[in-house]
């Protein structure tokens, strides 16, 4: 019996409104025997056959204009009991109009006002006590099916109720408080739920409650916030899920599937960074833009970003074809995206002569040079192949920006290029002394415009290749989790706040700087790997282990934003810094570049090191196989 009443799923329509029209007629003849004091003669004297027709005739329109059966009883909530308020008002009315047009054509009435008044009230009563009853049978019955999840969530606002309501559907979960920061909240009781003080000692009321579950709602919450109550819930072994931003909410309503597990990107990311929108709008709106590697993560969350801004093309550049493949397919689908001119251009940019048809096609106002070879170790083992990507390809976008009067040319570099260790990072040094000579050159007596700007910014979390990504399937593997050493730090970014800032350094720089990004604390990687692994649910060292593996090639153990010898110059932005760097003559510079790109021509990888280990004396290779070459440097220094 207990199992067919459970495994209801949604009751019939037609026995919904039979039901409602049942209590309408027992709460209008009870408002009859009321109204005569239970005097059973006067009732039947009275107009009591053609009252009780009238009443549930009416209520019967009322509920269908309404759509009053419609809802799911089980699911029962304020919205629902104000649907049966207004349906019965709408049905009193009726009632009251009809019972007065009688009176004036027949000098009588359907039935007495005061009926109409008491059979209202009655009639809410059953009708929402109905409803409740059944809602607390089946919340009741589906917890004795099997173990009931404690929940609790951290908001009582309005996105914390949606999300108790969604909740409440769901079979063995069982929501058993709120907690809340706002005092005035702290104590009272919210459909049943009690509110909880979040700061209060959460350990011991997670235990008391046989808490498994804490659910975030509160938009907008502090990062550090966020980290303060993830921190706690996980030591006292509470999962931790997230309610995501209403604007992601489907067709406006969350649904159980949009909670999910709390990543580690909410808690190394920081508060939300304000950009002055008109000035980066100015720099945008109407402009033809050119994004290169706009198939990366990086490039990807610039090209969303400046379409924006509207601005009047866009071109989309990149040597991976299945990664623009996959853009496109993302911006056509979003309508937002429907007016917008976006081209779509597969190509190397190590080719002169596609860029230049690029160019004359396109004539681009404004750029952004993403793209890059990143990752140290496999450019450690291919330092040829480096040079001729991250030095020739952007040398041979700068030149072309200056030959076709480009307006901006924004370079986007990496904190590796600050005392390099690896040829990853000296190639993007060699990049930014290209471009920043190349503007210097400009400002004391070229004719053309081109303002040449560097962006330098850390490691961006969940980038391609990135640490993030690797451990996350690692531990979904079972481990065990590979880190190279105890003690390594790296600085992080989210990919939206780097290009937010990106844009910003943008629209203020004037040519020649190299803005770097106010990064928070280095983290260290360690750390970072035990946080993933608790947030997974295991303990680390113990349900997955963390193995030490060493300094992979050219790998440092912390990275720098500056290099000791550069200051810093601050900018109407707390976020954003200028270095200041030491400049190099251009044509020094580009001398030095060609022969470099000779060397690597003809891919003679000892000689290319060399070179580039001449040319920025800081790099200093590190758990390479160049390291020898800095002995020799300093044997031919002495």
């Amino acid at each position: 019996m207990l199992a067919r009443f459970t495994n209801i799923r949604i009751l019939p329509r037609w026995i919904i409104v039979v039901i409602d029209l049942g209590l309408t007629l027992l709460a209008a003849s009870l408002a009859y025997l009321l109204r005569f004091n239970f005097d059973l003669v006067a009732v039947y004297n009275s107009t009591f056959y053609t009252g009780i027709l009238v009443f549930v005739g009416v209520n019967l329109l009322a509920s269908l204009a309404t759509g009053l059966y419609a809802g799911i009883i089980r699911y029962t909530g304020l919205e629902d009991g104000l649907r049966v308020v207004s349906t019965t008002g709408l049905a009193t009315l009726l009632a009251t109009a009809l019972n007065m047009l009688f009176i004036m054509r027949a000098d009588r009435g359907l039935m007495p006002f005061s009926v109409i008044i008491i059979a209202f009230l009655l009639t809410n009563f059953f009708l929402v006590t109905y409803r409740l009853l059944v809602k607390w049978l089946f919340a009741h019955y589906k917890g004795m099916r099997g173990y009931a999840r404690n929940v609790m969530i951290f908001g009582a606002g309005d996105s914390g109720q949606q999300t108790r309501q969604i909740l409440s559907r769901e079979p063995n979960i069982r929501v058993v408080g709120f907690l809340e920061d706002d005092s005035s909240k702290i104590g009272k009781v919210l459909n049943g739920v009690r509110i909880y003080d979040a700061r209060d000692n959460l350990p011991v009321l997670f235990e008391m409650l046989n808490v498994a579950e804490l659910i975030i709602s509160v938009q907008n919450l502090l990062v550090e916030r966020k980290k303060e109550l993830v921190d706690t819930a996980i030591e006292a072994g509470v999962k931790v899920r997230n309610v995501p931003p209403v604007h992601k909410w489907i067709k406006g309503e969350l649904s159980v599937r949009q909670i999910q597990d709390i990543n580690i990107e909410d808690l190394l990311g920081r508060d939300a960074i304000k950009i002055d929108n008109y000035y980066v709008k100015t720099e945008l709106s109407g402009k033809r833009i050119l994004i290169t590697g706009a198939a990366g993560s990086i490039g990807s969350e610039i090209v969303r970003q400046v379409l924006r801004f509207e601005p009047a093309e866009v071109v989309l550049f990149d040597q991976h074809e299945t990664g623009i493949f996959n853009l496109q397919a993302e911006l056509n689908v979003n309508s937002r995206y429907a007016t917008q001119k976006i081209t779509y251009l597969v190509g190397d940019i190590t080719s002169r002569e596609r860029l230049k048809a690029c160019f004359e096609e396109h004539r681009p106002e404004v750029i952004f040079h993403a793209a890059a070879y990143k990752h140290v170790p496999l450019m450690e083992g291919n330092p040829t192949e480096a040079v001729l990507c991250n030095v020739l390809g952007t040398k041979h976008l700068a030149d072309l920006s200056e030959e076709f009067g480009v307006d901006k040319f924004v370079y986007i570099s990496t904190d590796k290029a600050v005392n390099p260790t690896n040829v990853m990072g000296a190639s993007k040094r060699i990049g930014e002394m290209y471009i920043q000579a190349l503007n210097n050159v400009k400002v004391n007596g070229s004719v053309t415009k081109t303002r040449f700007i560097t962006t330098r910014f850390g490691n961006v979390l969940g980038s391609n290749g990135s640490v993030i990504p690797l451990f996350k399937e690692q531990i979904a593997h079972g481990g065990p989790v590979t880190v190279t050493h105890p003690e390594i730090t790296r600085f992080f970014m989210t990919i939206p706040e780097a290009c937010q800032l990106v844009l910003e350094a943008a629209a203020m720089g004037k040519g020649g700087e190299i803005f770097i990004f106010d990064m928070g604390e280095s983290i260290k990687i360690v750390d970072l790997a035990e946080k993933m692994i608790q947030l997974s649910g295991f303990k680390p060292h113990e349900d997955i282990d963390i193995v030490f593996t060493g300094l992979r090639d050219g790998e440092k153990l912390y990275e720098e934003l500056l290099a000791t010898a550069e200051d810093t110059i601050p900018t109407y932005h707390n976020k954003i810094l200028i270095a200041k760097v030491a400049e190099h003559p251009f044509f020094q510079v580009s001398k030095e570049v060609d022969a470099l790109i000779n060397l690597a021509r003809n891919h003679s990888d000892l000689e290319v090191v060399q070179k580039m280990k001449i040319m920025v004396p800081e790099y200093k290779s590190n758990s390479s196989k160049y390291e020898a070459l800095d002995g020799d440097r300093l044997s031919q220094g002495a």
